[in-house]
């Protein structure tokens, strides 16, 4: 697996614990860095792996629109030189893609065959980035996954919770749509696809998937699920005010309607995400217990439209 400190990454480090028939084995900087592909073959190579999950991204949504030289180069060039690693070392890719390649005009969700316009840098970046690798190994997975959330690095879960700690009230866009996804049932979803390709040699349903949790909700209902769990549970508690994307500016621009149909990756590898809402009330609930286990802060981002955190 490419990088180290992602919510994939660690949500997949985390899975595999326990699993005889796993090992996860994570590669990151310095040994490999994407900004540097002359770093990819030897490091995925000393890995000697049977699958190579492609994780590690640009995520940066809004400093992508400063620097798109990186953004591409990683994204794009990057993704490329893993798949193009993997296909000489005779294995599958499993590489990690964005909603941010759709521009979010389409009525209900998205399916793989729709038409793609990503609205800035990083969502072309990531489109960029989902052309090399199907360019570079035919034997790919490209899953488009969106709403990341864990109990790892920094997410709108988090920032909720720090949030209402400090505020009786949390304004929170109210007019984007989509799938909040645990990177927790991504791992899942990834080591269950991963051993249907070690067993199958004959598979041949390769492409683009997508993967999103169960149910759709927008940013503000989001929050007040998370909130009223945290309540629940004892956690801090704010009231959610609804405002629009235009009263909260970000540098990039975020598609309104990030839904996305996981009927096909169901029916190729018959494995469903919960609903966002039961998968939320774990990672809360795991929050708040880890917090009141190590008496420490919770850590997150302001960016209470959300961000592309999860790759």
């Amino acid at each position: 697996m490419t990088g180290r400190e992602g919510q994939v990454a660690a949500s997949l480090v985390e899975a595999a614990r326990g699993r005889d028939e796993v090992e996860v084995v994570a590669v990151g900087r310095p040994a490999l860095d994407l900004a540097r592909p002359d770093t990819v073959l030897a490091a995925l190579e000393a890995a000697r792996p049977d699958i190579v999950v492609s994780a590690a991204a640009y995520t940066a949504v809004d400093q992508a629109e400063d620097e798109k030289d990186l953004a591409f180069a990683v994204n794009a060039t990057g993704a490329g030189k893993v798949a193009e690693a993997a296909a000489r070392l005779g294995v599958p890719v499993i590489h990690l893609s964005t909603d941010y390649v759709f521009d979010g005009a389409k009525d209900g969700a998205y399916v793989e065959t729709d038409p793609t316009a990503p609205l800035g840098v990083y969502g072309a970046s990531k489109l960029a980035g989902e052309e090399a690798v199907a360019a570079a190994n035919p034997r790919h997975i490209i899953l488009r996954t969106a709403w990341v959330y864990s109990p790892f690095g920094k997410n709108f879960v988090k920032t909720m919770l720090r949030l209402a700690a400090d505020r009786d009230e949390i304004a929170v866009v109210a007019d984007q749509w989509g799938n909040p996804t645990s990177a927790l049932d991504i791992a899942d979803a990834i080591l269950h696809a991963a051993a249907r390709l070690a067993d199958d040699r004959n598979f041949a349903a390769f492409g683009v998937c997508h993967l999103a949790g169960e149910g759709d909700t927008n940013w503000s209902g989001f929050a007040r699920h998370i909130l009223d769990t945290s309540r629940t549970l004892g956690g801090p508690y704010a009231k959610v005010r609804d405002i629009a994307t235009a009263d909260y500016p970000t540098k990039a621009r975020r598609p309104q309607n990030s839904r996305l149909s996981s009927a096909k990756f169901e029916g190729v590898f018959g494995w469903r995400a919960p609903h966002w809402r039961e998968a939320a009330g774990r990672v809360v609930s795991r929050l708040l217990h880890d917090r009141i286990d190590n008496c420490c802060s919770l850590v997150g981002t302001a960016n209470l439209s959300g961000s592309a955190t999860q790759r």
